[in-house]
């Protein structure tokens, strides 16, 4: 199959559904609406939930599993959630097959086997967590509860893209009860914070950290906030939200706690979450037209050797010399691949790791044994230089953190430059069409006038940013007062 990409500036879409597929990440099931994540792309997710997992833990969280299933009159205790969610519900109704009598070696479902209450297939899990710390909580000495879940979901979507928008999805879901207001307020920011430093510090993806709008927040929160990330084509992504959930679900589940002073108080709740839409993120933040584009730290893969070679002698050669470097770089953490493959020459091979983006090539030939040098070539510019073969673990190791913090500063600079503050709605449009981005503006603060401007412009609100100034203006579209400027963008 051939590995050429249609251009990004072509056709976005089209690149980005090309390259999910042809680097090896992933592709679609046979079920409709869902994915296989292929062990490239799933490599990836590992290394990205190895190091969320730690970041939970040293944050005081622990890891535990609850039911796929929720039965139904859970489900709907909470009813701003269960509202919320109610279209996208899968639901389990039977429990049993039988064969089929007018059609052999075929199956039906046994209409005697029908459940006395519907299961839903879990789209998220605060209704049966909930209801399971009723069990857990009694006392002041019980709280705060820190719990984190590593699981599937499914949420049944019509429109569906690799990654970015699937029936089934993996996640993790946080969610945490406190004795107090101020507390859960705390974890749901921290948790945010640990978001956001994940995104820039591991995926090299820049966000901003802002509180979503009522009409855009979690189905039963108080409050979302959110890291917003912006993506090649100009359109934002959500890329992960924490919600201070209040007491509503304590409420709808009667999980009350004693105090130390023996009063009987509500608890307070939290919920929180990043899934597979970081891989979407990953890869549209860095990649190009010749394929994926890689930060170091979550490269699955960090340098590849490719021998060049006429014989089996020379190959023995630069094998022996290649493996002595490879096995100094593992002693330092590096993730090494030698390419050995004899079915492809090294041209093959190139175009190979390119398109899966390994962040450092090294190439090896004969001369090279006997010059006492190696090829470096970089993936995110594709420079190349000479590096004496005593210097390239110190070479390499540099140059693995200086590709990080230049896709860092890269995608950076692209958001800064595409984000644009405008104060008149034909300002606003304009940007919208021919240049995209984030636009700072100021709104009036009313859900009808953040959806006229939805349906007219398609774009919304992405966040209120959390370092907003105030700052006294009117609404772009209705002229009414502002104190202060949000963010909008057309978004996925």
């Amino acid at each position: 199959m051939s590995k050429k990409l249609t251009k990004r500036s072509d056709d976005y879409s089209k690149w980005y559904n090309e390259l999910v597929v042809k680097a090896d990440l992933a592709e679609n099931s046979a079920v409709r609406g869902c994915m296989v994540i292929k062990p490239y792309g799933y490599a990836i997710w590992e290394k990205m939930q190895a190091q969320l997992d730690k970041m939970f833990k040293e944050t005081g969280h622990e890891n535990a599993y609850f039911p796929l299933f929720v039965p139904k009159s859970l489900f709907e205790a909470e009813e701003k959630n269960a509202k919320g969610f109610a279209k996208e519900c899968a639901v389990v109704t039977h429990y049993r097959l039988k064969s089929d009598p007018d059609n052999e070696g075929k199956l039906i479902v046994d209409p005697n086997a029908k459940l006395e209450e519907e299961l839903i297939v879990r789209p998220t899990s605060e209704a049966i967590i909930w209801s399971t710390y009723k069990n857990w909580i009694q006392s002041y000495r019980d709280l705060p509860i820190l719990i984190n879940q590593w699981a599937n979901v499914v949420r049944w979507e019509m429109r569906t893209r690799l990654f970015l928008r699937t029936a089934e999805f993996l996640w993790q879901e946080g969610h945490t009860a406190h004795a107090t207001e101020s507390e859960a307020v705390t974890e749901s920011l921290l948790m945010q914070r640990v978001y956001a430093e994940f995104a820039e510090d591991f995926m090299a993806m820049p966000v901003v950290k802002g509180a979503k709008t009522e009409s855009e927040r979690f189905a039963g929160a108080l409050e979302t906030h959110t890291i917003e990330a912006l993506m090649q084509d100009g359109k934002a992504l959500q890329a992960g939200t924490s919600h201070f959930l209040g007491q509503n679900f304590a409420e709808a589940f009667d999980v009350k706690y004693v105090t130390k002073e023996g009063k009987q108080e509500l608890v307070w709740a939290t919920s929180w979450g990043v899934s597979t839409r970081l891989m979407g993120g990953l890869i549209m933040t860095h990649s190009d037209d010749a394929g994926l584009v890689l930060p170091p730290k979550l490269a699955p893969i960090q340098v590849v050797f490719v021998p060049i070679y006429k014989n089996e002698e020379q190959f023995e050669a630069i094998a022996e010399k290649v493996t002595e470097i490879a096995d100094q770089l593992k002693a330092k953490g590096v993730s090494i691949k030698f390419d050995k493959r004899d079915t492809l020459r090294p041209g093959a091979k190139f175009a190979e790791w390119e398109l899966k983006g390994v962040p450092l090539r090294i190439a090896m030939g004969a001369r090279d044994l006997e010059n006492g040098t190696l090829e470096i070539a970089r993936r995110d510019t594709f420079e190349k230089q000479s590096v004496a073969q005593e210097d390239a673990v110190e070479t390499v190791v540099s140059l693995l953190e200086t590709i990080q913090e230049e896709l860092f500063n890269k995608a950076k600079d692209y958001r800064n430059e595409h984000t644009t503050v405008v104060d008149t709605f034909e300002e606003f449009k304009d940007v919208l069409e021919n240049k995209g981005g984030f636009i700072s503006a100021h709104w009036d603060g009313t859900e009808e006038t953040e959806n006229k401007i939805k349906e007219l412009t398609k774009a919304t609100i992405r966040c209120i940013p959390l370092d907003a100034l105030e700052e006294e203006g009117k609404c772009v579209y209705s002229g009414q007062q502002s104190s202060k400027r949000v963010l909008f963008a057309k978004a996925y």
